[in-house]
């Protein structure tokens, strides 16, 4: 099967504490953050003595079953769903990462790069560190075991002033939940309230689902210590430039959560409206690339004031992997997620919107589809510009040689492609629906431009997270 050309987030994560049913409630966020993530999943629970760990490889419903839930006591938890790249997808690098020690017990999940995490595991390895897996979570707590200071907070500290990239993360102790969130601000994390307790979790969607109230996204660079004592922020690391990553709002986030201030849903819409402005085209339908293209198309569709219809059809009952039958099927990967609905398509002028072109190879069949479905003309729009560049910040991207707008023109992309029309939406367009310059975001997949240098020059494939060490 042909994969979708889609970028993959790598993580979810969620927390509770103080709240008697720690554990249902992190099952339930994680179960709403299931789109980050679908490799594996994992809760970490505290009753106050010591932790309890159920990690497993597949989905959130799947793993935690009510017996499951029940082996997870206490009133604190964190959880994780992960997404990984083939060769890194194992049990051993699923999180929460757990460690028992000098720092008594500690759970850590986190979303997001370390770009110099090879750099300090080597170095590590060199002074005989021993490590588990092949996480840059790792070098975290391998860090905060050497260092000097005398709290877990302040070992905490000083092992993150010494890494570099993209983090949110949790941690768990047996009396203290700690959220954190990197000074770029690169992956959003959010803070809420459920009855006497608080949550946390990679996006406010998963407040929804339990009842919880959004209280506020917490800030890049600031820690949230939250104890029987209260919520305490800290601020300790050196301002930098913020540089939230602008891909949540056009493909990672779930339409109906709230981050980096704005609600997605409403940014996509609006890209789909800027995108009508500097796409203009004659047609007699809109169709959306589901789910992701939906929001974009609506957009489109109020703007151009051209009837929106579901020329489209996915399956949303299509598990990871299935088995093809011996006599092959043409376009066989797409077909099996998505299907033309030949009524709506037959001899019309069609605007189909999808939110991204990675590869270019599904887009190919699912246009090739739906000219098999009848469609007299298929102009093809983009709701973000041409993704040029690699990410190194949490996101599973193909290298930059894959990347066809890398290496082709937009006309070679429209012929390889088969539509009638090709159009992205330009940069300046995406900083005017996000905000321009007033809200700087990550850039970097469409221009090149990296907030986080590296330490070493990455060869090919450029994701250094998952090398196997």
């Amino acid at each position: 099967m042909t994969p979708f050309d889609k970028f993959h987030e790598e993580c979810g994560i969620f927390g509770v504490f103080n709240h008697p049913e720690a554990s249902n409630l992190a099952y339930l966020g994680l179960y709403a953050l299931q789109h980050r993530g679908q490799e594996s999943a994992g809760i970490v629970s505290s009753d106050g003595h010591m932790l309890h760990t159920h990690k497993d490889m597949g989905l959130v419903a799947d793993i935690f079953t009510e017996d499951v839930l029940r082996s997870l006591p206490g009133s604190s938890a964190i959880g994780h769903v992960r997404y990984s790249t083939a060769g890194a997808s194992k049990i051993e690098n699923s999180q929460p990462f757990v460690v028992s020690g000098g720092l008594g017990n500690i759970a850590i999940a986190h979303n997001g790069n370390l770009t110099n995490a090879m750099e300090i595991r080597r170095e590590l390895e060199s002074y005989g560190s021993i490590f588990q897996s092949t996480m840059d979570t790792e070098v975290i707590v391998h860090l905060m075991a050497i260092s000097r200071e005398k709290t877990r907070l302040y070992r905490l500290i000083d092992a993150l002033t010494r890494v570099q990239g993209a983090y949110s993360l949790l941690l768990v102790t047996e009396d203290a939940l700690i959220a954190v969130r990197d000074p770029y601000g690169f992956r959003p994390l959010a803070l809420g309230r459920v009855d006497s307790g608080m949550v946390v979790a990679s996006e406010s969607c998963a407040f929804d689902l339990i009842d919880a109230t959004f209280e506020r996204e917490i800030e890049p660079g600031e820690i949230v210590y939250i104890d029987q004592e209260g919520v305490t922020s800290y601020k300790p690391f050196a301002p930098v430039k913020k540089s939230p990553c602008v891909f949540e709002y056009i493909y990672f986030a779930r339409p109906d959560s709230r981050i980096f201030g704005r609600n997605v849903y409403e940014i996509r819409k609006e890209l789909g409206r800027q995108l009508a402005r500097e796409n203009p085209r004659e047609a007699d339908i809109v169709i959306p690339v589901p789910d992701s293209g939906m929001p974009a198309a609506i957009g489109y569709a109020q703007e151009a004031g051209i009837p929106l219809e579901l020329g489209l059809i996915r399956n949303h009952y299509v598990g990871r992997t299935f088995i093809e039958p011996k006599q092959t099927i043409r376009h066989f990967g797409v077909k099996i997620k998505l299907n033309s609905v030949r009524e709506i398509l037959r001899g019309k002028r069609v605007v189909v919107i999808d939110d991204s072109i990675v590869r270019a190879t599904t887009g190919r069949k699912i246009i090739k589809m739906i000219r098999s479905g009848g469609a007299k003309e298929i102009h093809f729009f983009i709701s973000s510009p041409p993704t040029r560049y690699p990410c190194f910040y949490g996101i599973d991207t193909p290298t930059k040689s894959e990347l066809i707008a890398n290496s082709h023109s937009l006309e070679e992309i429209k012929k390889y492609i088969t539509c009638d029309t090709l159009g992205y939406l330009s940069m300046e367009g995406l900083r005017h629906v996000v905000g321009g310059e007033e809200n700087p975001y990550c850039y970097a997949c469409f221009d090149g431009r990296y907030p986080v240098n590296f330490p070493i020059k990455i060869p090919e494939p450029q994701m250094p997270l998952f090398y196997n060490l």
